[in-house]
């Protein structure tokens, strides 16, 4: 969910210096989930399985507009080749249950992820910034340099300390309980007809991120 709305992002070009020789211009500023800390000892496979969506902190737009028709949203988490998090997110659109299928590919830091997107500036940086594997997951997502925090559950519901732990998290990266939302505990949906799959790529992901 967190990170939506149509900003570009630009690539770095090549540029000709006065002897003919082709230069890099400097890097693009880091974005704000380079400061994230990493669940440390970070094990992907104790990642695997059912999730709930709970709630999701953004500056995002849509959300601000559009909070009230939050659907209640689960996840299936596997990993197929023992690196990449494969990523089944199931929720209802306009009645319809859907599954959206997402790939998290592993990067050379042990944690975090890249969700190959369309276009420039359509990837998406995720990074698990903390979890108990039994309880709770804290996920940061960033796309075009914007941060959304997203808190999961293994149950419906998550303890108050849970809570806390994800509003100090939302709190670090300097966003406030005006554009954190909490997603509806009824009316989840586990399974999808073949007519209603999503890669999740292809689509505008809209409120998934």
């Amino acid at each position: 969910m967190a990170l939506l709305g149509p900003v570009f992002f630009l690539t770095l070009l090549l540029a000709s210096s006065s002897h003919g020789q082709r230069q890099r211009r400097p890097p693009a500023p880091e974005g704000p989930i380079e400061t994230v800390k990493i669940q440390e000892n970070f094990n992907l496979h104790q990642l695997a399985g059912k999730w709930f969506l709970v709630g999701v902190a953004s500056k995002c737009d849509y959300l601000r507009e559009f909070n009230h028709q939050l659907e209640a949203t689960s996840i299936v988490a596997s990993i197929p080749d023992g690196k990449t998090l494969a990523i089944s997110t199931f929720r209802r659109l306009d009645g319809i249950c859907w599954n959206i299928k997402q790939q998290y590919n592993p990067t050379k830091t042990t944690g975090r992820f890249l969700l190959k997107g369309r276009g420039y500036g359509g990837n998406v940086d995720v990074v698990v910034g903390e979890t108990d594997y039994n309880s709770y997951a804290i996920l940061y997502y960033q796309k075009r340099r914007k941060i959304s925090i997203k808190l999961y559950g293994r149950n419906i519901r998550v303890s108050d300390a849970v809570i806390s732990k994800f509003e100090q998290h939302v709190t670090d990266m300097n966003m406030n309980e005006d554009l954190t939302y909490y997603f509806p505990t009824y009316g989840f949906c586990d399974s999808a007809d073949e007519f209603h799959i999503l890669d999740g790529k292809l689509q505008t992901l809209g409120p998934l991120l």
